[in-house]
């Protein structure tokens, strides 16, 4: 296989997924030229990859990027198109590569209308972590899909830019407390800033752990941002929200010790980076989305939140149902954290 074609653009989260594809691929076939069309944003994140060359999507200028996909891919002919990415954006795109297979979701998970771009479907397998569900197209190549597994990411001159960040004399634990706010506040899966002003006490004053806050410049990070800056946190408490890119914040992730975080691309990045993650799940199933290595780390509140919001069960509600009212996440108690806190601290100072 000389030329191989993988199509996931957003979000920062399933591109972590994807990335155990790229990596995978670059194993089994070293010589092959592996091409990722991604989007613009988590572009910034994986640009530089060894052996992975990108054409980027900017999604803000949908129309001239799609023009220039098209004359970037005219000069490939590729064996296969891996399409991760199972929506209408991606099949138009899909349009303009020119490739002997072209491989989509199976059916169930094959949104608006994917298998009619695609050549083959991968094996349909019920109640899949998105990870795994990936590595399915990995099967599909007829190569022996182990579990999902990731390298963690190279990240110059940004590792060396926050590094005097890090106190190296004492753990370090990253919060990244917002979600991601595409989908606005209807889906707001952050946990509140008051509970994480609670566990950032917690861990500088009664457990002696450093603390690193980050995120973006959105609205809601912003009140987060004022509520901390309130506080009187001393030393132990380094806000950075609004203050780094990605990659830095990749980087400050790199170098922690662990990661407190809603459903949001920070925990992938940090299972990419092979950090235990404490990962606050009320809204969507982490069966499904959460962060796939830290799965006795997770405080997982969906069932409760099931039955409370929408009176139903976990077997009773399609794999990958939505809670879509943000009072849920209210169900996760700060003695929830703490719990999980004191578990990861006891197998870290071994």
């Amino acid at each position: 296989m000389n030329q191989i074609c993988i199509l996931r653009l957003s979000a920062l989260g399933d591109c972590c997924h994807a990335l155990s594809v790229a990596q995978r691929l670059k194993d089994e076939f070293p010589r092959s030229k592996v091409v990722w069309i991604i989007g613009k944003t988590e572009h910034q994140l994986f640009k530089g990859i060894k052996g992975v060359e990108f054409v980027v999507i900017d999604k803000s200028k949908l129309l001239r990027s799609l023009w220039n996909c098209f004359i970037e891919l005219r000069k490939f002919r590729f064996d296969v198109l891996l399409n991760l990415h199972a929506s209408a954006t991606a099949n138009l795109i899909s349009l303009s590569v020119r490739a002997k297979r072209k491989i989509g979701f199976d059916k169930e998970r094959a949104r608006d209308g994917q298998n009619w771009f695609c050549s083959e479907s991968i094996k349909a397998i019920p109640n899949q972590h998105v990870a795994e569900g990936m590595m399915g197209f990995i099967a599909q190549l007829n190569i022996q899909a182990t579990s999902p597994k990731w390298r963690p990411l190279a990240l110059e001159p940004e590792e060396d830019q926050v590094r005097a960040h890090i106190d190296t004399e004492r753990l370090t634990c990253l919060i990244s407390p917002c979600s991601s706010q595409r989908y606005g506040d209807k889906y707001n899966r952050s946990w509140s800033s008051t509970n994480f002003i609670e566990i950032m006490r917690y861990l500088s004053e009664e457990k002696g752990v450093q603390t690193i806050i980050t995120g973006g410049t959105s609205a809601i990070e912003n009140q987060y941002l004022n509520h901390f800056k309130s506080q009187d946190f001393g030393k132990n408490v380094v806000n950075l929200m609004g203050k780094t890119t990605i990659r830095q914040m990749a980087s400050l992730i790199k170098m922690s010790d662990f990661v407190i975080s809603p459903d949001s691309g920070p925990a992938h990045i940090a299972t990419i980076m092979n950090k235990p993650v404490i990962g606050l799940y009320a809204m969507s199933n982490p069966d499904r989305t959460g962060p796939y290595k830290s799965k006795e780390l997770l405080v997982n509140r969906y069932p409760e939140a099931l039955s409370k919001f929408l009176g139903r069960s976990v077997v009773d509600v399609k794999w990958g149902q939505k809670v879509k009212t943000p009072e849920a996440m209210d169900l996760i108690q700060p003695a929830d954290v703490m719990n999980k806190i004191d578990k990861l601290l006891a197998t870290l100072a071994h």
